[in-house]
């Protein structure tokens, strides 16, 4: 069984053989990564990744397009052969880990655990900041371990996902949540179910790209997502711009919205013992060891460059002053929605 990931990063070569080494360790085979612009030396690690066999590197150059930076890096790796040749499929981010809860916690083990399943859903887990002020160069999973409560009631954007689905032909297109450009007469055959192992109604496979949060999500499955990082590390992020729309720049909103710390999860920390030694072995490459270092540096040297800026200073005061999220009651977050749709209705009547 074949299992392509696809990728797109910018900046982010301090995380990528972490990151790397804990997907091949969860089952994985093979991994498609698009690198746009980049100044830390990304670009120069993926082609030696592509050099030593561990994946298919592609540049994508601007101009991008209306779809953005993110949906044309896709396309760009919809045309990959190993993509094309992929029993399964999943498009992941950076920031994103998967965590599998079933058999021997692999994405192997999670289809068997669904032999129906033409597509699984997995459901972010949001972790918070947690108050950690400096970026270490130390497996993201390992450094943050506080998420918000489930079910979370608000925001709905923390219940949505990515999805792993066979690759039969039935979506055209690679998506960033979910295979888009379905072929009409192949959608009867579909079969989507969530991460805690419902089958989903017919109309997901054209549908939604969010859970159902007021419902377990993650008793087979969840994608451990960390958004925001080590401050400094989110100053970064905001530097970088937006995957999707990089020109959409990330402020204190973001960052409140997904700063919840309320609850402990340390579920995927054990599936690191397995990812080290694979970790260990790209470390060993002399030119990995050298170009990983060499990103660090320059995480560590630009954020001083950013911090003599007005902008970013003012964002990394902000951070420091900002308490962890407070999460909603259902009462509140229904009451939001309320108010929400009787505006936009509002609105409607009076255009």
């Amino acid at each position: 069984m074949t299992i392509t990931a696809v990728l797109c990063v910018r900046n982010e070569a301090a995380f990528l053989l972490d990151w790397l080494a804990w997907h091949r360790s969860v089952g994985i085979t093979d991994f498609v990564v698009v690198s746009n612009e980049c100044d830390d030396g990304t670009d120069a690690m993926l082609d030696r990744l592509e050099a030593l066999g561990w994946l298919t590197h592609l540049r994508n150059a601007p101009p991008y397009g209306n779809g953005g930076i993110q949906f044309s890096g896709l396309k760009l790796a919809g045309k990959a052969e190993a993509v094309q040749q992929a029993d399964w499929l999943i498009a992941l981010d950076i920031d994103e880990f998967v965590n599998v809860h079933v058999g021997d916690r692999t994405l192997p083990a999670l289809i068997t655990a669904l032999p129906e399943a033409t597509a699984i859903t997995l459901t972010w887990r949001n972790f918070g900041n947690a108050g950690v002020m400096s970026y270490e160069d130390a497996p993201v999973p390992l450094q943050f371990t506080r998420a918000g409560p489930r079910p979370l009631h608000w925001p709905w954007r923390a219940a949505m996902f990515k999805t792993l689905y066979r690759n039969d032909r039935t979506y055209r297109n690679l998506g960033v949540h979910r295979p888009r450009n379905p072929v009409e007469d192949r959608l009867a055959h579909a079969r989507w179910f969530d991460g805690d192992g419902r089958a989903l109604p017919p109309e997901m496979a054209t549908g939604r790209i969010f859970s159902d949060y007021r419902v377990p999500q993650h008793g087979l499955v969840q994608l451990n997502h960390y958004p925001l990082g080590a401050m400094e590390s989110y100053v970064l992020k905001a530097d970088r711009g937006r995957a999707v729309h990089s020109d959409d720049r990330l402020g204190l909103d973001y960052w409140v919205e997904r700063n919840l710390n309320t609850e402990e999860d340390r579920s995927a920390l054990d599936l690191w013992d397995r990812a080290q030694p694979i970790r260990s072995k790209l470390s060993a490459d002399p030119v990995l060891a050298q170009l990983h270092g060499d990103a660090v540096e320059w995480r560590k040297s630009r954020f001083q460059q950013l911090l003599t800026q007005d902008a970013f200073r003012d964002l990394f005061g902000r951070l420091l002053m900002t308490p962890p999220s407070c999460p909603l009651s259902s009462d509140a977050a229904n009451a939001l929605i309320a108010h929400a749709q009787g505006a936009v209705t509002d609105d409607a009547a009076g255009s």
